[in-house]
């Protein structure tokens, strides 16, 4: 009778060890829950680790769609590529959020951090600034749909950075026509600022004083052109000229 229960006991002890090597070595791991999947994009926020906090809040993102925590974490990780300086991500992110959401209560810092993306991927005077012009449609409708709130004050004072970095532009190109001494291309340049971005003043004035310079600079290159035309050029009296 005692070897029966001897038995037993080894028999049960053995069974539980193999149900344990089995749970360990091909049942899947306990998973982590959204929440703390969320803790641990916001801790990384925290530490500044931006790249890794994208990550788990894209995984909640992806798996947990109808979690109370996505949301949050479609935002957050909006912010964690704006942090981050991945500013084109940023924008695609911000974006996909007002698509979703276009009634939260978050819009008009989301349409701010949008102006703000667009405005920080124009790095280079010399390149197209559609991005600067697409930075100001979204800070004139912030300004004009929530114009009580934090953000909507503060829409006027980035559509004035972002005038100014066009005005710059554009006199950015009359100076290289300048440069070409093609006049005339520089005259059109300045005037358009001053016409246009008058706000801007000291571009504005900048470009009053380049364009009267380049009108005049225009206007003697053209008399000298007429009068070589119907005279002819001193160069005109050598044959090796």
């Amino acid at each position: 009778m005692r070897k029966l229960l001897l038995m037993g006991v080894l028999t049960c002890t053995l069974f539980l060890n193999g149900c344990a090597f089995i749970d360990e070595y091909f049942l899947p791991a306990p998973q982590d829950t959204v929440q703390e999947v969320f803790e641990a994009g916001t801790e990384a926020m925290g530490e500044k680790n931006y790249k890794q906090a994208a990550v788990y809040f894209n995984r909640i993102k992806d798996e947990h769609p109808f979690s109370p925590y996505a949301l949050r974490a479609e935002l957050a990780l909006a912010d964690a590529r704006f942090l981050g300086e991945e500013y084109w991500m940023a924008v695609e992110a911000y974006r996909d959020f007002e698509t979703l959401h276009p009634r939260n209560e978050a819009i008009p810092y989301v349409l701010y951090q949008l102006g703000v993306s667009l405005r920080k991927t124009y790095t280079s005077i010399d390149r197209s600034a559609a991005e600067v012009k697409e930075a100001i449609e979204y800070f004139t409708r912030l300004h004009q749909e929530y114009p009580d709130t934090e953000y909507g004050r503060k829409a006027p004072e980035q559509i004035a950075e972002c005038r100014k970095t066009l005005a710059q532009r554009e006199i950015y190109i009359g100076n290289v026509f300048w440069g070409m001494e093609n006049y005339q291309a520089a005259y059109t340049r300045f005037q358009h600022v001053v016409q246009t971005y008058p706000d801007a003043t000291e571009e504005a004035e900048y470009a009053r004083t380049k364009g009267e310079a380049a009108y005049l600079k225009f206007r003697q290159t053209d008399a000298q052109a007429t009068r070589e035309k119907q005279e002819g050029s001193w160069k005109d009296w050598f044959s090796w000229l």
